[in-house]
């Protein structure tokens, strides 16, 4: 099965957002993707999820990290007086801290429908909500170099977004449960280590004769190429509260994948980590964030994943000033000096005992900065 990567000529961006859909009262999920679908006739950019209490707002094709703002501002404001209109709230996080995945209706689609069949409890657990990243590149080839690389960094974009604590109104003891949760799914979790873009037309080849998928859209990695829109697809992030940390993570997945990039074209070997090291750190960041000690050499010389961080965002920044996104880029440091979603969503459930009262400030957060509908 021949497969065409359609390379974009520069590093081009696009944005998945996936958000919460609340009841105002109770702050609990409520089914209400289909009603606002309908609402807006049809809009491209508004999609549904596996769950009707799930809403995906996609950008455009966008030219740099400050396009990305402005088009998630006008998207995430028409939504919100969408949801204003017909009585729901929005929220960002990886998971919903009380809600029942039990409880969940799954949309009417026939590819959610067979995902279900196919997966059973698995699937009907996915009460989860991610931040994906496309990154455009020019071939291939490079997309798989890129992509293989990419995985040394997945526990630190994990650790920085992790926003999922909290799972069916229990601690989990994890920073990011989510990632956990959608690991269950067969492909899902960490990718295979592929050698060029032929291997990758191969696998694919394999999982679609085999039924083990119907087609690459079904392949749920951490990171993945997407021949279609010609990207690198970044997909390990839980969903961030405010549109401030989203355009922060776009920046910085830009930068590093940008930066990769330039490595390949001149010619140097890119940084990898052995498999065992990157599945390892994985589950640190899942389970203790930027306090993981994170492994970084196969001696086994461990790292504070915070510290980590910002020895990344030093190599990163001069890439980040020269794709114009440089302010966007610090605050990623504002993220590790005040911590990441999970300390906030901690530190309230335990100053009072409710789980309302950390959906109370998600949904504050996420309104946040956010103009007016016009």
């Amino acid at each position: 099965m021949k497969i065409t990567f359609n390379g974009s000529p520069g590093p081009t961006l696009g944005v998945e957002v996936e958000l919460q859909l609340l009841d105002p009262e109770t702050r609990n999920l409520v089914s209400g993707a289909p009603r606002i679908i309908a609402h807006e006739g049809g809009d491209a950019h508004i999609k549904p999820e596996l769950i009707e209490s799930t809403i995906e707002l996609n950008t455009d094709v966008c030219r740099d990290v400050a396009e990305v703002r402005r088009d998630l501002e006008q998207r995430i404001g028409r939504l919100l007086a969408v949801c204003d209109e017909l009585g729901y709230e929005v929220a960002s996080a990886g998971t919903h801290p009380f809600a029942e995945w039990s409880e969940q209706r799954v949309t009417a689609k026939e590819r959610y429908n067979v995902l279900v069949e196919r997966c059973q409890w698995p699937a009907r657990r996915l009460m989860i909500f991610g931040l994906h990243v496309h990154v455009g590149i020019e071939s291939g080839e490079k997309a798989i170099a890129v992509f293989n690389s990419l995985t040394t960094y997945l526990p630190h974009l994990l650790a920085l977004s992790a926003s999922s604590p909290f799972f069916n109104s229990l601690d989990t003891g994890l920073t990011s449960c989510r990632v956990k949760v959608f690991e269950s799914l067969p492909t899902a979790g960490l990718p295979y280590r592929l050698l060029n873009w032929g291997e990758f037309q191969r696998l694919m080849t394999t999982l679609v004769n085999a039924k083990a998928i119907e087609s690459i859209r079904e392949v749920w990695w951490d990171v993945r190429p997407h021949p279609e829109f010609g990207t690198v697809e970044v997909r390990i992030c839980d969903g961030l509260p405010t549109l401030d940390d989203v355009v922060a993570m776009t920046a910085m997945i830009q930068a590093l994948v940008v930066w990769l990039g330039d490595q390949y074209d001149e010619g140097n070997y890119l940084p990898l980590q052995r498999y065992w090291i990157v599945r390892e750190n994985k589950w640190r960041a899942a389970r203790w964030g930027l306090d993981a000690d994170l492994i970084v050499d196969e001696d086994g010389k461990l790292e504070r994943l915070g510290d980590d961080v910002g020895r990344l965002l030093e190599t990163l920044d001069p890439v980040a000033a020269r794709l114009g996104s440089r302010d966007d880029l610090a605050r990623i440091r504002t993220i590790v000096r005040d911590g990441p979603s999970y300390l906030r969503q901690r530190r309230l459930y335990e100053e009072t005992g409710r789980f309302t009262a950390v959906m109370e400030s998600l949904v504050q957060d996420f309104r946040r900065g956010i103009p007016p509908a016009t």
